[in-house]
């Protein structure tokens, strides 16, 4: 059974840091190309961070220099450290397992909450 869980959400200050966990089971998570995506209300979903089975990472402008993604193999786990947290960073983060090429095998997370506000 495929699992992909995303934790670590909740409320910041704008400033502060917060960490995303993404946690996966089910499938060759070392195979796969892991990103990070984010959604607001009425907005389509943006690309935030991508992180490749060798490691090589790609961050949105709005991110660059903030935010870093990182991978486990070990653990089956991806992350998004988020640091200098802004108001326009409030989103649901999600968690995207892509096997590049096989939409049909490819996997979302549910979702969570970042709330940054004074």
């Amino acid at each position: 059974q495929v699992r992909v869980v995303e934790s670590g959400g909740g409320s910041a200050q704008p400033g502060e840091s917060l960490t995303l966990s993404c946690v996966t089971s089910g499938f060759s998570f070392n195979a796969y190309t892991m990103r990070w995506y984010r959604q607001v209300p009425e907005k389509e979903r943006e690309l935030v961070a991508t992180i490749t089975p060798v490691r090589d990472t790609t961050y949105a402008d709005s991110v660059k220099g903030r935010f870093t993604i990182s991978r486990d193999n070990r653990k089956n786990t991806a992350y998004l450290h988020m640091s200098s947290l802004k108001p326009e960073d409030t989103a649901v983060y999600y968690c995207f397992a892509d096997a590049v090429g096989l939409p049909w095998a490819s996997y979302w997370g549910q979702g969570t909450q970042v709330t940054v506000s004074p």
